[in-house]
């Protein structure tokens, strides 16, 4: 089988949706598909991205059977153990096979294959590095509500506490205060408008529901409690690079929905480190299908 016959598919899946970008002779297609992060189910993450690589597949006018596919999956959940075993048991036949986090292929495509570093910031948020000697390094990952610092649901988390505070007479009633009431309202069918009913629509928040008031706090960050939070979000940014990069050698890409929103706040002695990202999380992950590790079916460790 020649390099011509093979399909190149890299795969970027989290919670929300994914990403798949497949390659062959020399034409490119981009498709989106439903949610294939391992932590909804391995089943459906693999159901998800067949049918978005038939997909494709029918866009670049071929119909390849899957052992002339050769796959970079970047995927949320990867960290967890049987998550991935699971998964990687699943896996119908294939050319080759990378199963990497979402993390390291927004790395890649951040950096194009070279070395740097990414902190990823969206509804939760995760920092990746690749030194010079090809060392990896992680740092963050752990999830809502004890981790993600710096991201949606951090921020939006935090500040709902001004909501309480303020409806419940320990701090004023402000335009802070009122426009996160009015967030909560329209993510719920009653109206957040006293104690009672915040204390309703907090007993029912996940991690997405708290990401959507980050925008309030952006928009608020003249406000005492609005620009600690973004202070504070600055700082965990840089405390992740250096964790990262104890040398602050790399360049620093900030990744993800809350990115351009949180660059301002990154303090200034990170700042000479800051690149804007080359590319994006499934164009790392096409670029990792197409080198000689992903050749045969068989999924690298994560370091």
């Amino acid at each position: 089988m020649t390099a011509d016959d093979i399909l190149l598919v890299g795969v970027d899946g989290g919670g929300s949706g994914t990403r798949l970008r497949a390659q062959w002779r020399g034409r490119c297609v981009e498709v989106t598909a439903g949610p294939s992060g391992l932590g909804l189910g391995v089943a459906r993450a693999w159901q998800t991205i067949l049918e978005a690589l038939e997909k494709a597949q029918r866009m670049l006018g071929t119909a390849l059977p899957t052992t002339q596919c050769r796959l970079a999956l970047g995927l949320a959940g990867v960290n967890q153990a049987s998550w991935r075993e699971a998964f990687l048991e699943n896996a119908p036949k294939l050319a080759g096979l990378r199963l990497e986090s979402d993390a390291f292929t927004t790395l890649i495509g951040a950096h194009r294959g070279q070395p740097g570093a990414i902190v990823a910031l969206g509804t939760g948020s995760i920092g990746e590095a690749l030194h010079d000697n090809g060392r990896r390094v992680g740092v963050g990952g752990y999830g809502f509500p004890s981790g993600d610092e710096a991201s949606g649901g951090w921020l939006g988390l935090r500040a709902s506490r001004h909501a309480q505070h303020a409806l419940d007479g320990r701090a004023a009633p402000d335009d802070f205060s009122r426009a996160l009431c009015e967030a909560m309202s329209n993510l719920s069918q009653t109206p957040v408008s006293c104690a009672a009913t915040l204390t309703h629509w907090l007993s029912g928040a996940d991690q997405t529901r708290f990401a959507a008031l980050a925008p309030v706090v952006i928009n608020h960050s003249e406000h005492p409690v609005a620009r600690s939070l973004l202070t504070q979000a600055g700082e965990d940014i840089a405390l992740m690079y250096r964790a990262l990069d104890s040398g602050e050698q790399l360049a620093l890409a900030l990744c993800g929905g809350l990115a351009r929103a949180l660059d301002p706040w990154v303090p200034e002695g990170i700042r000479p480190h800051l690149a804007d990202p080359l590319g994006s999380s499934v164009e790392g992950a096409l670029r990792l299908a197409g080198e000689p590790g992903t050749s045969s079916q068989s999924a690298q460790a994560l370091q």
